[in-house]
C-alpha cells in the first residue's frame, strides 16, 4: 500500500512540475521577452523570436497581444496539448491568464507587444487566444 502510495505521488509531481515551475515570462526567457512599460493596471511586454525559436513554458495573467508581423506559431500547454496560429501584422487579440510555451514555426521573426492586464479580468470567450 506505502508502495502504490509513493507512487502515485511521484507520478502526480511529475504532472504537476510544469505547471508549478511555469513562471513570469520576462524572468524565465529575457532572450524573447522584454519589458517596455508597466504601472498599476498592466504591463507591457515586447517578444521577439526569430525565425523556429521557442520559448520555455511561462505564465501571463490576461493579455492583449498586438502583432506587429505576420507570424505563423504554435503554443504548448502542460497538458500536452497544442494550439497553432497563423496571424498577419496588425491584428490582435485577447487572451484569459494562461501557462504556455510559444514557439515561432514560421521562416521569419515574430515581433508581438504582450499587454499584461493587472487585476481581475474576464475569462476568454470560445475562438480567442489562449
Amino acid at each position: 500500500m506505502r508502495v502504490r502510495l509513493a507512487l502515485f505521488g511521484v507520478v502526480l509531481g511529475f504532472c504537476l512540475a510544469p505547471i508549478l515551475s511555469a513562471q513570469d515570462a520576462v524572468k524565465v526567457d529575457p532572450k524573447h521577452y522584454t519589458v517596455v512599460s508597466e504601472n498599476d493596471q498592466v504591463r507591457i511586454l515586447k517578444a521577439h523570436y526569430g525565425p523556429h525559436e521557442k520559448s520555455v513554458m511561462h505564465s501571463h495573467p490576461a493579455t492583449v497581444a498586438v502583432f506587429l508581423t505576420d507570424a505563423k506559431g504554435q503554443f504548448s500547454f502542460p497538458d500536452g496539448k497544442t494550439q497553432a496560429f497563423d496571424v498577419k501584422a496588425g491584428e490582435s487579440q485577447y487572451g484569459a491568464a494562461t501557462i504556455h510555451l510559444p514557439e515561432n514555426t514560421g521562416d521569419v521573426a515574430m515581433d508581438v507587444i504582450v499587454v499584461e492586464l493587472k487585476g481581475k479580468a474576464p475569462k476568454a470567450a470560445k475562438g480567442e487566444m489562449k
